[in-house]
């Protein structure tokens, strides 16, 4: 993949900044979304792992326990520091398109959304094999341990289970996921097992066999086989061909911080250093609230308008130069003080459920780094289940531009760079991020669909500013802004009354939106190596640590 150029303010740094004169963390930390999977990060710690064995281990557990955000049947981004190393390094298991996708042109008759149809090929069982193999201490037995265990043994419905599970029903109960999530074909009350048998002897094969098993072996014939019967289009031959890549993230500066996020196929990267480059020169601690929020919104909608027309797998599509400083000046240039920008073709729906998607965040004694977001796209992926090995498929495929123009379940319109063809990784908005300032690194991410990019960039801002701590920085009201829809979204008690009035006068939509995202973040303090998890209060996640 061809990076993007990062020149002149945006410019890359040398990685030697990162611990000259630090003292390493105190304890290993891990904050995940789930219980369960947190403490099964913290029995790879006690087991003598490191953060890359507890990475994969809470990897393969939360897709057991939460299974409405993710699992094998899907993929992610793992952000990784590497301290023996001295090196970022992003682990790129993105889900890649069927050969019989062709470009897309079955998505004018069946759905992006829902069914065997909606998968892309996997790319997480490949990812956290990775893991292991290469940057671990433990074996593929003992990282998969916890999964095999929460998967025959089952773990227990929760408040958003139900949530998600109540919103998706109808899709669930066309197909086998309804023997496994749901109760005589109704939403399982809170408390109540769940339990995925067949999902626990895929993942014994992999702690058997790797990942090999998965794309070439037994799994991926039964796999294949219960895709031909349902009308799913993954086939041998894109399993076979699948491989994770290892990529360089996307680093820049801002206001003194440095910055390390997601490169494409994730839109992340790209789309903060953006936003944060047209404002290089508006300091907005220093503003009135006002300014500095209609100053922001106006970043973040041309920024997310480049996203939309120009970022697509850069493998595939060849991507303009977006954060060469003389066009980030242009940008700031065009911005009115005193008026709202209009978007060109207002439409998609603004309403989307940001219940998909989990993110962790993983600290070692060692200094070792890892910020991971993983999905299977919607609730419940494609709500289709194959059921001979017990994997809940994603539809990730919607996260093309299926039909260029047309807004995805997000209210995205996007363009031609991101549309469908064979092999191709479909563009995400999944940002796991690190950044360092002031003798503190920052361990950050969240579910959220195309809200995660704004999420990350307001606690990342939060984080600069110094201002309030660290559960200030996760659980603050958010606010959102993609271009299409030409509309903020908001969270109740982002917004004072008299912010909104000024940010009406000023010509902007505004819609209040029920809360979003489940944000799971570390600081490390490197002058005292006192280190903190923090787990959104939005969710039902937990931080744990140990020594």
């Amino acid at each position: 993949m061809r990076l993007i150029g990062c020149t002149g303010l945006l410019a890359l740094l040398l990685p030697s900044s990162v611990f000259a004169g630090t003292t390493l963390p105190k304890q290993n930390v891990v904050a995940t979304a789930h219980p369960l999977a947190t403490q099964a990060g913290i029995q790879a710690f006690k087991q003598g792992g490191n953060a890359f064995d507890a990475a994969a281990t809470v990897a393969l557990t939360i897709g057991v326990a939460e299974p409405v955000g993710s699992g094998i049947g899907g993929g992610g981004f793992f952000l990784l520091y590497i301290a023996k190393e001295n090196r970022f390094v992003m682990i790129d298991a993105r889900e890649t398109s069927p050969r019989l996708a062709g470009t897309g042109e079955i998505y004018a008759t069946q759905s992006s959304i829902n069914g065997p149809q909606s998968a892309g090929v996997p790319g997480l069982i490949a990812g956290v094999d990775h893991l292991i193999t290469k940057y671990g201490k433990l074996s593929r037995q003992q990282a998969t341990a916890q999964a095999i265990i929460t998967a025959r043994d089952g773990f227990k419905v929760s408040k958003h289970y139900q949530m998600v599970a109540n919103w998706r029903k109808d899709v669930l109960a066309n197909n086998a996921a309804k023997n496994i999530y749901l109760q005589n074909g109704q939403i399982p009350n809170i408390g109540d097992i769940i339990q995925q048998k067949a999902l626990a002897e895929t993942l014994q094969r992999f702690a058997k066999f790797g990942a090999d098993d998965f794309y070439r072996g037994q799994t991926a014939g039964r796999l294949v086989a219960d895709m031909k019967r349902d009308g799913g289009l993954i086939r041998e031959d894109d399993l076979a061909a699948y491989t994770i890549i290892e990529r360089e993230p996307v680093r820049f500066k801002h206001q003194g911080y440095e910055w390390i996020s997601a490169p494409l196929p994730s839109s992340g990267g790209i789309t903060l250093a953006e936003t944060l480059g047209i404002l290089a020169q508006d300091d907005l601690n220093t503003l009135a609230k006002p300014q500095a929020t209609h100053l922001l919104i106006e970043a973040m909608k041309r920024a997310y308008k480049d996203r939309n027309e120009h970022l697509g797998d850069g493998d595939f599509v060849s991507i303009p130069d977006l954060l060469d400083p003389k066009r980030l000046k242009q940008l700031r240039a065009n911005i009115d003080s005193n008026k709202a920008s209009v978007a060109a073709n207002p439409i998609g729906d603004p309403s989307g459920n940001g219940a998909d998607t989990t993110h962790f965040s993983i600290i070692d004694k060692e200094g070792n780094m890892v910020s991971a977001t993983l999905s299977i796209n919607y609730g419940f992926g494609s709500a289709y289940v194959s059921p001979s090995t017990g994997l809940l498929m994603n539809d990730e495929m919607d996260d093309f531009a299926t039909q260029v123009g047309k807004p995805n379940a997000y209210g995205l319109v996007q363009g031609a760079a991101n549309a469908v063809a064979p092999g191709k990784r479909m563009l995400s908005s999944m940002s796991p991020t690190f950044i360092l300032g002031n003798n503190k690194n920052f361990v950050v991410g969240t579910p959220g669909g195309s809200r995660i990019i704004s999420m990350v960039l307001l606690a990342g801002l939060g984080f600069e500013s110094g201002q309030g701590d660290a559960n200030d920085w996760v659980n603050a009201p958010r606010f959102h802004h993609q271009y299409l829809p030409d509309v903020i979204q908001f969270e109740q008690g982002a917004f004072s009354t008299e912010l909104e009035d000024s940010l009406k006068a000023k010509g902007h939509q505004l819609k209040e939106i029920r809360n979003y995202g489940n944000m799971h973040a570390i600081v490390w303090n490197k002058i005292t190596g006192q280190i903190k998890g923090l787990s959104d209060l939005r969710g039902e996640g937990a931080s744990a640590a140990t020594d």
